[in-house]
């Protein structure tokens, strides 16, 4: 079902816009109205790929960043770990009395 359009936007125009965009809607058959919506849902920015380009490289430097955070935990852990082995080897020679 499509939503009954209840919002109400108002456009400046010359009257020569108003004639161009009016005679447009008559030839496609639909009102003004829906011409207007329609171009504004087509619409795409000049620099949109510029835009999308820097939001991209930013992405990117975050993953990076946040694969080299993982890096440095993933070295610590094992560091980590390998103390611990050692901890608990030292605690095992002295229960057993070696």
């Amino acid at each position: 079902m499509v939503a009954t359009a209840t919002e109400r936007i108002v456009l400046q125009a010359t009257p020569k816009e108003k004639q161009a965009i009016s005679a447009k809607a008559k030839r496609f058959g639909i009102s003004t109205g829906e011409l207007l919506r329609r171009a504004a849902a087509a619409y795409t920015s000049p620099n949109e790929d510029a835009e999308l380009g820097v939001l991209a490289d930013a992405a990117l430097a975050a993953a990076n960043r946040m694969s080299a955070s993982i890096d440095e935990v993933d070295a610590f852990i094992e560091v980590s770990n390998k103390r611990i082995a050692a901890m608990e080897a030292t605690a095992a020679k002295q229960r057993t009395g070696g």
